[in-house]
């Protein structure tokens, strides 16, 4: 594959693909945005997109124990830090709560996770990482890691680093997709 120009760091409006859709009242709607603004988020969009798929083609293709939907994957990443309601998960990973739980009842199932009662409210369970959980998320980290850093070892320097020198920029674009929506 032949290298792809450099994509240009987004200027204001880190989402401009979103606004309307839930996306913060801060962000710019499309309809305000000039042509290469929407050209540099068609480029981003399509470059996280192509580098999502193939992270995951390639770790299928060399792990193939790794069978976990990223929608699962992304549940365990979020009970690492501390167990969590269905409500409370539906809300940090903006799914609706039946969905949710259909993730959860797999996660229990493969006995990832587990029911814990609630202190604060006897009636409500939290969901919790197993060690078996923790076990599965942190073999799938390392495949990844490793994976990352063979893909990156291919790079000439200069895309090593340019690559390293995005990701600030890149957390930042991140949080600002984050960022709960408010009134529209």
């Amino acid at each position: 594959m032949s290298p792809s120009p450099s994509v240009p760091a987004p200027a204001a409006g880190p989402a401009e693909g979103r606004a309307g859709h839930g996306a913060p009242a801060d962000l710019a709607s499309p309809a305000e945005l000039a042509p290469p603004a929407l050209e540099r988020a068609r480029r981003l969009t399509d470059v996280v997109t192509r580098l999502r798929r193939a992270l995951r083609s390639s770790i299928r293709t060399d792990y193939p124990w790794e069978s976990l939907p990223m929608a699962q994957v992304e549940l365990l990443q979020t009970l690492a830090a501390a167990p969590l309601r269905v409500g409370e998960l539906a809300d940090r990973q903006r799914l609706a709560p039946n969905t949710v739980s259909g993730l959860v009842g797999k996660l229990l199932e493969a006995g990832f996770v587990d029911r814990q009662a609630d202190p604060g409210d006897r009636r409500t369970a939290r969901i919790a990482l197993t060690p078996a959980g923790r076990r599965q998320l942190d073999d799938w980290q390392h495949a990844h890691e490793r994976r990352i850093a063979a893909a990156l070892g291919t790079l000439s320097p200069a895309d090593r680093e340019a690559v390293m020198q995005a990701l600030p920029a890149l957390d930042s674009l991140a949080r600002a997709l984050a960022r709960p929506a408010g009134p529209e």
